[in-house]
């Protein structure tokens, strides 16, 4: 990171590094933030949708006569109203995927219970829903399949005629000869089937949106909680609106959570434009939370046998995963990709294994598409090679420590070049891997461990090393604007959802050119306000948009040292600029007490009149970051919970976590993105189940059935960082947003089958529910 950068605590309270609260919390905690739904226009109407009751199914016709009797509707519209429109379908590469292109609204087929084949608009909710309740379609039934490992059987239903066997891609990737020669000289070879297990996203704030159309100018708005509203705008217009870019307009207001959801486009926005086109009245839905678990994407699914040959030290020498992927009934935007590059990318981890193959079977099934979800298959990679070193580490009689520090990448061999594919800048995985055990009072666990004993508790301990490869930042915005009410914007295409970006981007642009903290203001959510932005997903957020305000800060610069020379009558070249100056960024003639702030300049650059050609008539920048590699965020958890063998009820009981997150612009932030993520690998190893009954009904289709970790099944985290500064973006940072899961999961199951393991539970698959630990307890006691 340049010196400039540096943070100097004494004189930037709210510059790089400093704990600054999010700014946009008090909006919030006082209930003035604005969410999709929170939006009213004149005139509005509401949409209802109506899904399939049947996971499978041939769609002979929708009965809509009574719905457009029923008193307030205005409008019923099936699959024969929606032919103008395009297809929804993968927009991600990979090779050999057999792509699907989903309708707005099922016409021939219906293949997942909550399917879309109807939506009823009304001047009323009430009415909506009163009108969809009187749509009556008819399904003839067929059989239906959930698991992907069966919808690859030979005699599993078939949900398309032109994908053989369900399958839309038989993934490969490595030298499939040199991993299998490694594994016939090994000296031991573990070996563990693992399930990935389906989630329920689960976000905050249910999808809601409104759709507008201006007929005298041809021009849609959509209002939609998204991640990003450049790339939301591209997809919706070009794909499904057939339209050019600019007759589309997304605006993004506050959103309540996606974990990667939200990222993507649905049939319903395409339903609310059609309907605000037809009946020239602006259209607004809200999903309910029955609707949200039935048509939301899902996340991970994977079956997945891992395997690790290791030589008579414990040394890789390869590691091989084959996989079935569910990507549910169709394909979302980015559906392959967790099972796939996902995999491959991290399974690495932090490790020297020179050799990788992944094979992965991606299937279609009666569920409703998956997508990426927090981490996008970077937590699952970890967690695969954690679960197989503690395995080959009790088979072979070696401390599973050990082997980690034998395999670890050692800070001599970097830049690395991984068998991944990943060329690796840095890290000190070793130092982690030795702070989180002092952290976490390792040698004082069998003290521990007895106590728990004497109160007829199993205490375990459990150990997730984790370097995920974050996305790698694609061309973002920097566009930096000063106001006449002596306020600066930034208009960058990343999207906070609920990360808090104001107030690091905020810290950025104090850090560089000294604008003061509480003059700074942000635009993210308005595609007609940007021109690029790759939105926010990957944990790239602040390597993408605070890279390009690094950049577009040089400009400003550039641009203000031009001014301040006309305005102070001095030789451009003897301008110097302080971002760290008593008030603010400053520019002086060196050797003298004579310059102008940065705020200054700006305002009478506004003022100015008849200004030389070559100075500025203003500090306004636009500025396109490029492309830069991904970064790896790294780190070690270190788990300690305890089992009630009588209930099967685990109670986490330490939690301490070491990590590289490179440099921290916000420490706060920081630790609560790792809290939020630890919280939902917890969820997801022991309490989240998605069962699904044979005809593909979904059975744990609301809060009743489907458990989330609260604050009572959390404990207290320790955070420690051991910050090693990337060399692949300006600021040196990691990405944090997503790594609490990949180092959650392995060290929460490592721990729960160490507590186990005086019952001869090698192995237990997530979610590890009290019934399931309970059943294993008792499996093996018999």
């Amino acid at each position: 990171m340049p010196d400039s950068l540096l943070p100097d605590p004494s004189r930037l309270k709210f510059g790089i590094g400093q704990p600054v609260p999010r700014s946009e919390d008090p909006v919030l905690l006082q209930g003035r933030g604005r969410y999709t739904d929170d939006l009213q226009f004149p005139g509005q109407l509401w949409c209802v949708i109506v899904r399939s009751p049947y996971a499978h199914g041939i769609l002979r016709g929708i009965d809509t006569a009574a719905a457009k009797e029923v008193p307030g509707v205005v409008g019923v519209f099936t699959a024969a109203d929606m032919g103008e429109y395009g297809t929804l379908h993968c927009m991600m590469p990979s090779p050999g995927l057999h792509d699907i292109q989903r309708p707005v609204l099922a016409s021939d087929k219906v293949r997942f219970v909550g399917d879309p084949i109807a939506f009823v608009v009304a001047e009323t909710k009430e009415a909506a829903k009163d009108g969809a309740e009187a749509v009556f379609p008819d399904i003839d039934p067929l059989p239906a399949v959930t698991e992907a490992s069966a919808a690859s059987a030979p005699d599993a239903p078939q949900l398309y005629d032109d994908i053989p066997g369900n399958l839309v891609q038989d993934f490969h990737s490595g030298d499939a000869a040199k991993v299998a020669e490694a594994f016939a000289g090994a000296a031991h070879v573990t070996r563990l089937n693992l399930r990935n297990n389906r989630i329920v996203v689960s976000a905050m704030e249910p999808r809601s949106a409104v759709g507008e159309y201006d007929a005298a100018s041809g021009r849609y708005t959509l209002h939609v909680g998204s991640q990003g509203v450049f790339g939301m705008r591209n997809a919706i217009a070009k794909e499904l609106l057939k339209v050019p870019n600019d007759k589309l307009r997304v605006l993004t207001g506050n959103v309540g959570g996606s974990f990667g959801m939200k990222a993507g486009a649905y049939p319903e926005y395409i339903c609310l434009l059609h309907a605000a086109k037809v009946l020239g009245r602006p259209v607004k839905w809200t999903d309910e939370r029955t609707g949200s678990f039935l048509s939301d994407y899902h996340g991970r699914d994977h079956e997945v046998t891992a395997e690790l040959a290791l030589d008579a030290e414990g040394k890789f020498l390869a590691v091989r995963l084959s996989s079935f992927a569910n990507m549910g009934a169709y394909l979302s935007s980015v559906g392959p990709l967790m099972g796939t590059a996902g995999f491959g990318r991290n399974v690495q981890s932090n490790y020297t294994t020179p050799l990788i193959e992944i094979s992965t079977k991606s299937l279609v099934t009666n569920t409703p598409p998956v997508t990426a979800y927090r981490g996008a298959g970077r937590p699952e990679g970890n967690y695969f090679m954690e679960r197989l070193i503690e395995a080959a580490a009790l088979e072979m009689g070696i401390s599973a420590i050990e082997m980690r520090r034998r395999n670890h990448i050692k800070p001599d061999q970097f830049p690395y070049a991984a068998a991944s594919g990943s060329k690796y800048d840095g890290g000190e995985f070793n130092a982690v891997l030795d702070k989180a055990l002092a952290a976490a009072d390792w040698d004082g666990f069998e003290a521990r461990k007895a106590e728990s004993k004497a109160r007829g508790k199993l205490r375990g301990r459990g150990i997730g090393n984790f370097l995920e490869a974050t996305a790698p930042p694609s061309k973002e915005m920097g566009g930096l604007r000063f106001g006449e009410d002596g306020s600066v914007t930034i208009i960058t295409g990343t999207l906070d959802y609920g990360q808090g970006h104001w107030t690091p981007f905020a810290q950025v642009l104090h850090q560089t050119l000294g604008i003061p903290f509480d003059r700074i203001k942000l635009i993210q959510g308005d595609s007609d306000k940007l021109i690029a932005g790759g939105g926010t997903g990957g944990s790239k957020s602040l390597m993408a948009s605070g890279a390009a305000i690094v950049e577009a800060s040089a400009k400003v610069v550039d641009k203000a040292r031009i001014a301040a020379a006309h305005m102070l009558e001095a030789a451009e070249a003897d301008i110097e600029f302080d971002p760290h100056a008593e008030g603010g960024g400053r520019f002086s003639i060196a050797g003298t007490d004579r310059g102008l702030d940065i705020m200054t300049i700006a305002a009478r650059l506004r003022e100015a009149k008849d200004l030389p050609p070559e100075v500025p008539d203003t500090l306004d920048v636009d500025h396109v970051f490029d492309q830069a590699p991904s970064a790896f965020p790294n780190g070690c958890h270190v788990v300690e919970l305890e089992v009630d063998p009588e209930t099967g009820v685990v109670h986490i009981d330490r939690y301490v976590s070491v990590n590289d997150f490179g440099v921290i612009v916000n420490p706060l932030l920081v630790e609560g993105q790792a809290h939020g993520g630890i919280v939902q690998g917890i969820g997801q190893a022991l309490m989240e189940r998605t069962n699904y009954s044979e005809d593909g009904q979904f059975l744990s289709g609301s809060y009743s059935d489907y458990a989330v970790p609260r604050a009572v099944d959390v404990p207290s985290f320790e955070f420690i960082s051991h910050a090693v500064p990337a060399k692949t973006n300006p600021l040196g940072v990691k990405g944090c947003g997503e790594a609490g899961c990949a180092g959650s999961l392995p060290a929460v199951m490592n721990a729960l089958v160490d507590a186990l393991r005086d019952y001869g539970v090698t192995h237990l698959d997530m979610p590890a529910t009290p019934e399931v630990i309970w059943r294993a307890i008792h499996q093996q006691a018999a």
